[in-house]
């Protein structure tokens, strides 16, 4: 059974508050500063209610060190640091929070920190694995990380688009030991997300759950996707199909990838970029084979994910792609093609289907 944890005035909180700190300050680390990454360092590193008296600034650290050196330039030197490797990470961090690319990295990153904590000085260290990766993969970590005494693992995926990151408004899943989720949820709630749903114990829970939720955004795309191009083939045009999204889909993702993909705005870079798409779907299908559940729309849309970054490819080598990171709304790319309009510019698409 999930339950939701908020942080106070908020009623039914099923977690307490940690105890009163000791007269040891809370270290915080964040590991990965990718889109979604930065921004959750970012608000980590200037939100009042993770820096209280005494409490040093955030450590960050990533592997290309300007992004390490842009976030401390925005939110100043007396609220995050660059960590100069992992070494200082493992050994000055209390809680260490890692937001990487996909599993490989994951691993990677969790292995060098496996080797790391074994000849560190021994102490409560908790790490938050906030990154999308296939569940059995938690497993693994959660082995990894507990061969040091007082190490735990939380697996912590979160939902949200560049905006809601943003504004710290992201949906928080959370597994694994219960004092660490205890202490965990209050440092992110409300600095970086709304709210967390807490999965249980099992480690597992967490990643499985963020792969069901990115199933039905991604079959959400799909449907939009050839919406849209039926649309167009038909005679109405986006704006108006859009209209209708407004009012009988009124969620607020499935507005904003629809009003990408009327306007061609597929800029991965302030998205979700099509690779992480195709990944996730990957994970999704390679779920639905292991409990023999179908999902007849992700194989479509991995398929049709795959083909537009074929498309997207081509382009990019003749020089005529307009962004070089794809968001995974430009699916609508393949649906397009198939329908014999122009993959990625709706004003062709538009002229092509007024002589239908």
């Amino acid at each position: 059974m999930s339950r939701s944890l908020h942080s106070p005035p908020v009623a039914n909180v099923p977690f307490s508050r940690p105890g009163t700190p000791g007269l040891r300050p809370t270290h915080v680390a964040f590991v990965g500063l990718g889109s979604i990454g930065y921004l959750m360092a970012r608000n980590l590193a200037i939100n009042r209610h993770t820096h209280p008296a005494g409490n040093p600034p955030l450590l960050v650290w990533n592997r290309t060190a300007a992004k390490s050196e842009a976030l401390v330039k925005e939110v100043g030197a007396n609220r995050a640091i660059v960590a100069a490797s992992l070494e200082q990470v493992v050994n000055e961090s209390d809680i260490i929070i890692t937001c990487l690319a996909d599993d490989d990295v994951v691993k990677a990153i969790y292995e060098q920190f496996a080797k790391l904590i074994i000849s560190a000085p021994s102490k409560k260290r908790i790490f938050v694995e906030s990154s999308t990766i296939f569940p059995t993969l938690a497993g693994e970590l959660d082995s990894l990380i507990s061969s040091a005494p007082h190490a735990h693992l939380l697996t912590c995926p979160v939902f949200g688009a560049h905006s809601v990151a943003a504004t710290a408004q992201l949906l928080i899943l959370m597994s694994g030991d219960y004092h660490s989720k205890k202490e965990v949820a209050y440092l992110l709630v409300p600095a970086v997300g709304r709210k967390v749903i807490d999965l249980g114990e099992n480690i597992e829970k967490a990643p499985t759950l963020k792969l069901l939720g990115n199933s039905l955004i991604l079959g959400t795309i799909e449907v939009l996707a050839e919406a849209q191009t039926l649309g167009e083939k038909s005679g109405i045009e986006g704006k108006t199909l859009h209209e209708v999204v407004q009012e009988i889909l009124p969620a607020p993702g499935v507005i904003a990838y629809s009003q990408k993909m009327i306007n061609d705005d597929f800029d991965g870079t302030k998205g979700f970029a099509l690779d992480g798409g195709i990944k996730d779907a990957s994970h999704i299908r390679r779920l639905t084979a292991k409990h023999n559940s179908p999902m007849p729309v992700i194989d479509i849309a991995h398929q049709h994910l795959i083909t537009t970054r074929a498309i997207h490819s081509s382009l990019h080598q003749e020089g005529q792609a307009s962004h070089d990171v794809l968001d995974w709304s430009g699916i609508v790319a393949a649906s397009r093609v198939s329908a014999g309009l122009d993959a990625f510019d709706r004003k062709k698409v538009s002229a092509t289907a007024s002589g239908c």
